[in-house]
């Protein structure tokens, strides 16, 4: 399990700050997981509480970054108020995989 963490307060006056921040780790967790013949970066969001639409735009470009390297992100213990955000913004099924159906019949 990776150690990256969202931080507790991601609205606009600090998201460009946060980005810049978390990008090189990202992108080193990133090469990492793939040098160990993973897939999957994984980002919690556990400690995250106050936030705005901004926090959508950096895991996006989080996402993003992820995909040019060849790997997926991983949102891990997302509030449900940020599901409900990426909802209303339309940009939930890049950020989390749909529901598969249970296979079965």
């Amino acid at each position: 399990m990776s150690g990256l963490k969202l931080p507790p307060r991601l609205r606009m006056d600090g998201a460009r700050a946060a980005w810049a921040q978390m990008s090189p780790a990202l992108r080193a967790e990133a090469a990492q997981v793939l040098a160990a013949a993973g897939r999957e970066v994984r980002l919690s969001a556990a400690s995250l509480k106050d936030f705005d639409s901004s926090a959508l735009s950096l895991l996006l470009s989080a996402a993003r970054q992820c995909s040019e390297q060849g790997a997926t992100l991983k949102l891990d213990d997302a509030p449900d108020k940020l599901r409900e955000l990426a909802r209303v913004y339309g940009v939930a099924e890049l950020l989390w995989a749909p529901q598969q159906p249970a296979a079965g019949g």
